[in-house]
């Protein structure tokens, strides 16, 4: 099996926040797929299966709050990082770009850091969606926490989309490395 998380927050005071860009890419990619991700009784996460070429992937949203985003480890023991996927926010790239990666350090995301120590490894495929930097005097938390209608931060959203989707359908992690970290918003 693998296991796909999109990182956010739960709860309508968050939804479509740039924080939230990891469940918008999941929910799209669900979407794609025509499943629905529906949360389970006694569990903090919404989730959808589906098979796509003989593998088995299980379309994850924690409800734990981005801090905690790993606590939802122990419902899918057996799970290694390097059957993982995880979209998450990032403020160091700019909104309308992607960046896919390997492996890595949390780099200070508390989602990641939770990931990383619940699973005990870092070894997952990243799929960081840009939200830029806070304007000056705006904080960090009202930045990643705000509902800005930018169509740059909704372009990134759909790039990372349609990356997982490749991903899930087979294309290696290169390929789509190559063609979508090289996208950015003037294009």
């Amino acid at each position: 099996m693998k296991l796909v998380l999109g990182l956010g927050n739960p709860g309508a005071k968050y939804e479509h926040t740039r924080h939230n860009v990891g469940f918008d890419v999941v929910s799209q990619c669900a979407a794609f797929f025509q499943v629905s991700l529906r949360k389970r009784c006694f569990h903090l996460y919404r989730q959808a299966s589906l098979d796509v070429g003989g593998v088995r992937y299980t379309l994850v949203e924690p409800l734990t709050y981005m801090n905690d985003s790993g606590k939802i480890a122990t419902d899918f023991p057996g799970v290694l990082p390097l059957d993982m996927i995880v979209v998450c926010d990032q403020m160091d790239l700019p909104a309308g770009t992607i960046r896919i990666r390997r492996g890595g350090s949390s780099a200070g995301h508390n989602g990641l850091k939770s990931i990383i120590s619940e699973f005990q490894g870092s070894d997952f495929i990243r799929i960081y969606v840009g939200i830029g930097r806070p304007c000056p005097g705006i904080s960090v938390v009202d930045h990643v926490l705000s509902r800005d209608s930018d169509p740059l931060l909704n372009k990134g959203v759909s790039l990372a989309s349609h990356a997982l989707i490749d991903l899930i359908e087979g294309k290696s992690l290169e390929e789509v490395s190559f063609a979508y970290n090289r996208r950015n918003h003037l294009q």
